[in-house]
């Protein structure tokens, strides 16, 4: 599930960077995506090598824990990229907020 989660985030977020001309570092965002994506795949592949065909059988407990933990690292991509937009304010309007506030 983690792996499905963060691959659907990875497309979404490319497909948004792709079609919109924003400078909103939506390409930082989806590779923090694909980054989590290949991460989870190496991981996959790590546990299939281990318990062998048992891995596509998982309890469904365990698949809810891990539907939690991709939705987890989807919105802590989510905050990170805030954070580096928030930080170099690509359209000036905190430093223009600062600005008025400190006159």
């Amino acid at each position: 599930m983690t792996l499905l989660i963060t691959v659907f985030a990875a497309v979404a977020a490319t497909v948004i960077w792709y079609n919109t001309k924003s400078d909103m570092k939506l390409g930082v965002l989806a590779l923090m995506y694909w980054g989590a994506s290949l991460m989870w795949l190496i991981d996959a592949v790590a546990e299939y090598i281990e318990i062998g065909a048992e891995y596509f059988t998982p309890a469904p407990i365990d698949m809810l824990n891990d539907a939690y933990l991709g939705l987890s690292v989807a919105a802590l991509g989510l905050v990170i990229w805030l954070v580096i937009v928030l930080v170099k304010d690509p359209k000036g309007k905190i430093r223009a907020l600062l600005k008025s506030d400190s006159k």
